[in-house]
């Protein structure tokens, strides 16, 4: 399996999950940082959550983040090979349901990955919260076979 690195943006901050199967590292970093990071990240396939309007107004920070997933992509040493996934696809994918919440996709994410353990026995998903779980969201959908196919 090859190494995805995900990433969920907002607008000063993101998650990030690096995952073969496993988690291998995971946290919320600053964009700028993350940005830094990226034309040299040893992972085969760059995978960002993709902001997609259903119709509703949004806001600047939408925006904002827009911003940001296109710097990523451009980043990234193969701009053109980077998967971006729609939220409503990730949810499909994890759920079965676009009408998913968090709190069912990370019980999903232990379901599929493994439970989080504690400290003297760290699980799968040890060390996994706040914006990362979305990342790794992003990053088990991306090995999905939908997204790997030509």
């Amino acid at each position: 399996m090859s190494v995805v690195l995900a990433i969920d943006p907002g607008v000063a901050e993101s998650g990030y999950c690096v995952y073969d199967g496993f988690v291998r590292e995971s946290g919320t970093v600053e964009n700028a940082r993350l940005l830094e990071w990226l034309p040299a990240h040893p992972a085969d396939t760059l995978a960002i959550e993709m902001i997609t309007s259903y119709g509703m107004p949004v806001g600047r920070e939408v925006f904002e983040t827009c911003v940001w997933i296109g710097r990523f992509q451009q980043a990234w040493r193969a701009p053109e090979e980077v998967r971006l996934i729609p939220r409503r696809d990730i949810k499909m994918t994890l759920c079965a349901n676009a009408r998913a919440k968090d709190a069912n996709i990370r019980r999903a994410l232990i379901d599929l990955v493994g439970p989080q353990g504690v400290k003297r026995a760290p699980g799968p998903t040890y060390g996994v919260k706040s914006h990362a779980w979305a990342a790794l969201a992003v990053a088990v959908c991306a090995v999905d076979k939908e997204y790997f196919a030509s």
